[in-house]
């Protein structure tokens, strides 16, 4: 009766050296993104349930296994920033903005909608190139964190200027509304979407995931995007199917549409 064969050591260490590389590479592919993030949100769940809800949680994991499958661990670990840097500014004064009932419901924890809300566009981005979709996978990458960059931004100038913000204004009429009124904006709220937008702009800027001119053009078509948004809020309130997260969609989709437009435009 044969002996099954043992693999040469030499062999077993060019696997582990393939997956490695492959892990560690700009678009690693469906298997290795569902590989590391089930490693990832296995070991990181109790930080996920602190800004997710259980359903939430499950509904993040596909958007984390695309965002790796197409982007690497550049990409990937631009959308955990935006996750942990998101559920930071929504905890700013949270006693303070619950006592004036303005506060993100469940303690800012995000349900699937809001999963969406935020990553609808990147998760369009992800599997156009996984796809081999035009215009480029590189376009697909800017457009991927020009999302990111609006949706981050978005929060940061909302908790922010509910936080902090001293005279907020209707930006259709420039007229003074409370504080968490839909579509007002606050110098305080202005500058902290700002400089939200810029630090994961920065940030994708260091993982490598776009050049010095994509970044800018991600802060630009972030901040252009928020400030639609904030005039699809003053409607909002009279049209009943235009909700809160439809509204995010429609700000993220066009924030990447911006930096798709403007990158092919520029040949970033």
């Amino acid at each position: 009766m044969s002996r099954p064969r043992r693999l040469p050591a030499t062999a077993s260490l060019g696997s582990l050296s393939e997956g490695v590389s492959l892990a560690l590479s700009a678009s690693p592919g469906l298997a290795v993104g569902c590989a590391v993030n089930a490693a990832v949100f296995t070991l990181g769940m109790p930080v996920l349930l602190r800004g997710l809800t259980p359903a939430g949680v499950a509904h993040a994991a596909v958007l984390g296994t695309l965002s790796y499958s197409a982007f690497g661990g550049g990409g990937y670990s631009l959308l955990c920033l935006y996750f942990l840097a998101g559920s930071a500014v929504t905890r700013l004064r949270l006693k303070q903005k619950q006592a004036e009932g303005i506060a993100e419901a469940r303690s800012g924890r995000r349900s699937p909608a809001s999963v969406w809300g935020s990553g609808a566009a990147g998760a369009a981005c992800a599997l156009a190139a996984l796809a081999g979709a035009p215009p480029s996978p590189a376009l697909w990458r800017l457009a991927f964190v020009a999302s990111l960059c609006s949706k981050l931004g978005d929060t940061a100038s909302s908790e922010v200027g509910k936080a902090y913000g001293r005279t907020t204004l209707l930006i259709t009429t420039l007229q003074r509304v409370p504080r968490g009124t839909e579509g007002a904006v606050s110098l305080e709220g202005t500058a902290g979407g700002i400089l939200g937008a810029l630090a994961l702009a920065l940030a994708a800027l260091a993982a490598g995931q776009v050049t010095p001119a994509g970044a800018g053009i991600a802060v630009a078509s972030a901040f252009v995007a928020n400030t639609a948004e904030s005039f699809l809020g003053t409607v909002q309130s009279s049209v009943a199917w235009l909700t809160n997260d439809l509204v995010n969609v429609l700000q993220i989709c066009l924030a990447a549409a911006l930096a798709l437009a403007l990158g092919a435009w520029l040949g970033v």
